[in-house]
């Protein structure tokens, strides 16, 4: 079974396709500035965007994990693994 919606957009791994979108979004930010998960989200499935919001979630937390991305709540980062609630997207905080 494909992972390609009914808009004909081409199939492949849809997890690859969302970490496509949020690493491009996240570096396409100002330093400091965060982008919202439905962003990615809605770059892959428009108006359908809801249905993929699982899925964001689940790449984000392998992107951070892998010091790809950092994961903000409140304007701070968090543990990708105790990640809860409304999130943002960004840039991990230089070392």
């Amino acid at each position: 079974m494909s992972d390609a919606p009914a808009d004909g957009k081409p199939g492949g791994d849809l997890e690859a396709r969302l970490g496509e979108h949020i690493l491009r979004l996240v570096e396409a930010c100002a330093p400091g500035k965060t982008v919202c998960p439905s962003d990615a989200a809605r770059a892959e499935r428009g108006e359908e965007w809801r249905s993929v919001m699982k899925p964001v979630r689940r790449v984000a937390q392998k992107l951070a994990r892998d010091g790809r991305i950092a994961i903000y709540r409140k304007g701070k980062p968090v543990d990708p693994e105790a990640m809860k609630g409304v999130i943002r997207l960004g840039r991990p905080a230089p070392a």
